[in-house]
């Protein structure tokens, strides 16, 4: 069969060209479709930003499958010495140090992002032995001791056990699924655990209760927008099987960019081989496979792909800043679909004697809750200022009077008055509803037995409140401190990790980018649907009308 590809001008053909083999044909009336003017304009959106976008989205796609599993590469760290400047410790910043313990024989303990370390005066002992090999394992959120003298530590990965007679940590095993813990603390000889969705109680260290808090008044079953998006985007929001297939579109994107750079190359290593007198039959054949791959998975995958792309490109600002504050209704069937009103909100807390409550600060507020944990909380009428990303320090000053500390300050908090003092300036805070972001990065507290007082700022380190010494951090501790793969990837994927060489413009580079790959995939789109689809039209109707 002879199949004929006819090409026009003002109506009139003005050539006929016959083919023997189907590819050819193919392939010869997409070229002669991409002469059209407006296809000419959508084959250069498609080509010149698809070279720039591809290598940035193959590290989105992998960076963003490491991101989906953290329990898979949790044992995986990364040697700070390899990262670009910034991700070094320097003067235990970056949330080197939380807190520190003072044990009943005196024993001092500092934990943090470093684990947990044994301090006399200036030398450091590790006091990690029991946790599993990753430092995403020893990343320690709150440590508390028990009046048996048994020491717990709430970590990302659950709850960590050691009595006088052990030398390691052991695991302890909890009545709820997700065991990433945010705080410990004791309400008289009574154990209390927070994780993200739950509060739990223990008397003796092993039977723990789990407790769902109840609902704060006037609750409505909504979630943030951007928590919604975030979901969507990981694929959480569809449990493990959703988390699964966004791990496809990883690897869609990974194919797309490289058969798409490989289509680029391949009519320049062909003139190459054509200039040595190389046979050239099968690189063709091959350009054709290749292209007929990266055709049909865009077609597949192009719908997910731009939902994808989209959620992602609003959870970074500035696109986050109008969606911030919006809330939607919880989506049926998904994981956010739950009754529990607490899920993914609970951050840290503490018993208070004096008022005889519960004060727990989410992600939304701070409330306080009775002593039986069944009465509808109080959200306090005047609270201090807390960053989105959560209270990092809730440490007692006095009589119902706190120190609280988070991204967006320090402030002394006052509950019986009704007072909240910043505790630089000695004022009123500027804005009552918290910064994101301070000019204080507050990470973590910690008194010492001889009355030092530390505050840690996650961009400064140490500063010593009161007296002026020092505590140098040694390089011992960096040494056994890298950053996990996870955090890597987290770093990759956000693109902070191009600071250094971009400085604050680096905030920009999921949206551009984001926007950029959506281009992209529209105008591949539009190049398939009007050359692609079309010349498979015409090919039918020739076929048809030579037999």
């Amino acid at each position: 069969m002879i199949l004929h590809f006819f090409q026009e001008k003002n109506g009139f053909v003005t050539s006929v060209t016959p083919f023997t083999k189907m590819e050819d044909y193919f392939s010869h009336s997409f070229l002669a479709g991409m002469k059209n003017k407006p296809l000419k304009i959508y084959r250069k959106l498609h080509k010149w930003p698809g070279i720039v976008i591809a290598v940035l989205a193959i590290l989105f796609a992998l960076s963003g499958m490491v991101l989906n599993h953290r329990n898979l590469v949790s044992l995986t760290d990364v040697n700070r010495d390899l990262l670009p400047p910034g991700y070094q410790y320097k003067n235990w910043n970056m949330a080197a140090v939380k807190g520190n313990l003072i044990s009943k024989d005196h024993i001092e303990l500092i934990y943090g992002n470093i684990g947990i370390w044994k301090r006399n005066k200036d030398a450091f002992t590790a006091y990690n032995q029991g946790f599993p090999t990753g430092i995403d394992h020893r990343k320690i959120a709150r440590m508390v001791q028990v009046p048996t003298g048994d020491l717990f530590a709430a970590t990302l990965f659950g709850l960590y056990e050691r009595t006088p007679q052990d030398s390691a940590w052991q695991k302890v095993n909890l009545p709820i699924r997700e065991e990433r813990l945010t705080d410990l603390f004791m309400k008289q000889d009574t154990l209390i655990i927070l994780s993200r969705n739950f509060l739990l109680k223990s008397a003796d260290g092993e039977n723990f209760q789990c407790i769902q808090l109840p609902a704060p008044p006037g609750y409505k079953r909504e979630a943030w927008l951007f928590r919604t998006l975030w979901q969507l985007h990981s694929g959480e929001l569809f449990g493990l099987p959703g988390k699964l297939f966004v791990d496809l579109l990883g690897l869609v994107t990974i194919l797309l960019s490289i058969t798409g750079l490989m289509h680029f190359f391949f009519p320049k290593i062909a003139r190459r081989r054509k200039e040595k007198q190389k046979d050239n039959r099968k690189l063709s054949s091959t350009r054709r496979i290749n292209l007929r791959w990266h055709n049909w998975v865009g077609y597949v995958f192009i719908a997910f792909l731009f939902i994808n792309t989209t959620a992602g490109i609003f959870l970074r600002p500035p696109l986050l800043i109008p969606i911030a504050h919006s809330k939607v209704g919880l989506i049926p069937g998904t994981r956010m679909d739950n009754p529990n009103p607490w899920l993914d909100k609970l951050r840290c807390g503490t018993w208070d004697e004096d008022l005889q409550r519960y004060i727990i600060s989410t992600s939304e507020c701070f409330y306080f809750f009775d002593e039986n944990l069944k009465q509808i909380p109080e959200s306090p009428t005047t609270q201090p200022p807390v960053s989105v990303m959560g209270c990092n320090v809730l440490h007692k000053t006095g009589p119902a009077q706190y120190l609280v500390g988070s991204f967006s300050g320090l402030f002394i908090w006052d509950i019986r008055n009704n007072r909240i003092t910043d505790a630089f300036t000695g004022k009123a805070p500027q804005n009552s509803g918290g910064r994101p972001i301070s000019d204080h990065l507050i990470s973590g507290y910690a008194e010492t037995r001889s009355g030092e007082k530390y505050l840690f700022d996650y961009s400064k380190g140490l500063q010593n409140l009161g007296k002026t010494t020092s505590m140098a951090m040694p390089e011992e501790i960096k040494q056994a401190s890298p950053l996990s793969l996870w955090n890597t990837a987290l770093e990759i994927h956000t693109g902070r990790i191009f600071e250094h060489l971009v400085g604050p413009f680096y905030i920009l580079y999921v949206p551009l980018s984001g926007l950029w790959l959506m281009m992209v995939l529209i105008s591949g789109f539009v190049i398939w649907w009007k050359a692609y689809r079309k010349t498979r039209q015409m090919t039918r109707t020739d076929i048809q009308s030579q037999s």
